[in-house]
């Protein structure tokens, strides 16, 4: 998703923002805007969370639900706070301070309007610090950058990205895997890259043989699987090749922020968060917290 072209975190340590200068501040901007406030929320009996769409195995919609592993986090959140979850599908920006700006703490510039919680938020100190108006919290899961490949192929081995140059490898378009690869495929070799809308299009082209390897997100490979295809995670040389994943809300409200953690924290301790991932056929890395 191109959202992870901007990498965001939790709440940093105010040493760790020594030296980044904030966003500017809201101004003019009535608290109806914001969204709503942790007594609202149990008043009004709902919460609502804004998850991406087309986005499985995390979020989408199936028979005009919506399901995913985000969607049992809210679920579980919901449950903690005594309210119905309610699930806002919205669509990725070209960047995560778009949808930042458009979902949590203003709305866009045309009938915009903000959501209680914002799931799947990308974690990263240095950019939380640049948002005065955000509180990043409730750490949930890992997502790690890896290649799946079909095995019969590669029976040695896991194939390294220097073999692309020759063998045909699938991506989602405007993802890292994208930009990645089309930078070790660069010249002659650039047709060995093949584009699709998502990361399970491009599964579903590996498993008909049309291309020998997939690389994206670990989760979404996984949830895609199909027999004879492997997944491993070679050494990619990015700056980040794994990170971690959590909630993002309007700082006004950071009392439902630590709600929203406290209840992420007892599923976390419970295995109600690692059931949520294997229900949706992804292996489960406990997170840093």
């Amino acid at each position: 998703m191109a959202f992870l072209g901007g990498m965001v975190g939790a709440i940093p340590a105010f040493a760790a923002c020594e030296g980044v200068a904030p966003e500017q501040k809201l101004q003019n901007t009535s608290p109806q805007d914001i969204g709503r406030d942790l007594d609202r929320i149990a008043t009004d009996g709902y919460i609502e969370f804004a998850v991406y769409d087309d986005y499985a195995p995390w979020s989408f919609e199936n028979a005009g639900k919506a399901e995913g592993i985000d969607i049992e986090i809210g679920k579980i959140i919901a449950g903690a706070l005594g309210v119905e979850p309610r699930f806002r599908l919205v669509s990725a920006g070209e960047t995560l301070d778009a949808d930042l700006r458009n979902y949590v703490y203003k709305g866009a510039v045309v009938n915009g309007r903000v959501s209680d919680v914002m799931l799947h938020v990308p974690y990263d100190v240095d950019y939380a610090c640049r948002f005065d108006q955000v509180v990043f919290t409730g750490i949930y899961g890992e997502e790690h950058i890896a290649i799946a490949y079909d095995a019969a192929s590669y029976p040695d081995k896991g194939p390294s990205p220097a073999v692309f140059r020759y063998d045909p490898i699938g991506v989602e378009n405007d993802s890292i895997s994208d930009f990645y690869m089309t930078d070790v495929t660069r010249g002659p070799s650039a047709d060995k890259v093949h584009r699709y809308r998502n990361t399970a299009l491009a599964m579903k082209a590996l498993a008909d043989h049309e291309v020998m390897a997939v690389m994206g997100p670990r989760a979404e490979l996984e949830a895609a699987l199909a027999p004879g295809i492997d997944i491993h995670e070679p050494p990619l040389g990015l700056p980040r090749s794994k990170w971690a994943i959590g909630v993002a809300l309007s700082m006004q409200h950071r009392r439902l922020g630590y709600a929203v953690d406290d209840a992420i924290a007892a599923a976390l301790e419970d295995g109600r968060i690692a059931k949520a991932f294997a229900d949706y056929g992804v292996g489960f890395t406990p997170p840093t917290r």
